[in-house]
């Protein structure tokens, strides 16, 4: 799956705050994303998280 710094992935399950968009910080084993409702930041393993991905939102596409 090709995601990038800076890309916002919309989760295929809500954040408990109600948002399903995050932000992508970092990228590695891990993925450390940021809930664009709360600005919560979570660090998900790399296989967890690329399965909830429903669509990925290119950073020059907004």
């Amino acid at each position: 799956m090709d995601i990038q710094v800076g890309d916002v992935i919309l989760m295929k399950k809500p954040h408990p705050c109600g948002s399903k968009e995050f932000t992508v910080l970092r990228i590695g084993m891990d993925f450390k994303i940021k809930c664009r409702g709360c600005a919560h930041e979570v660090m998900l393993p790399r296989s967890k998280c690329e399965k909830n991905i429903k669509k990925v939102i290119r950073e020059s596409a907004l």
